[in-house]
């Protein structure tokens, strides 16, 4: 019998359309920034500062300061630009994953390596 404990589909990952865009440009414009050391060298020194200057809402402000990366990219975070946010934190991609799924780290790598062999 084949394990499909892993196999579900994600029930509220929606699809990042021209509208998500528009709402989370400035946050993605921000994010984008990150690939310079000093403006991450200057986003630690000061979120709130660094987050006024790109003129972000209330609600990615509070996103990014609980660091929860589903309400981030409901408020119109693209993946690839949050990765480089989340890596002035040291946050990876597969704990990225595992938050989004609601799991531990531990069982995000396991379920990876049971895709990986299906």
């Amino acid at each position: 019998m084949e394990d499909t404990r892993y196999c579900e589909e994600i029930s509220d990952a929606g699809i990042y359309s021209g509208r998500e865009a528009m709402k989370g440009y400035a946050l993605n414009k921000m994010c984008f920034s990150f690939n310079s050391a000093e403006n991450r060298e200057a986003y630690r020194r000061d979120e709130e500062a660094y987050c006024a200057a790109f003129h972000l809402t209330s609600e990615q402000r509070l996103a990014l300061k609980h660091r929860n990366v589903r309400q981030l990219l409901d408020a119109g975070a693209n993946i690839y630009y949050l990765a480089k946010w989340a890596g002035i934190f040291g946050i990876g991609v597969q704990q990225i994953g595992a938050q989004l799924r609601g799991m531990t780290e531990d069982e995000f790598r396991q379920m990876l390596a049971f895709e990986g062999k299906s």
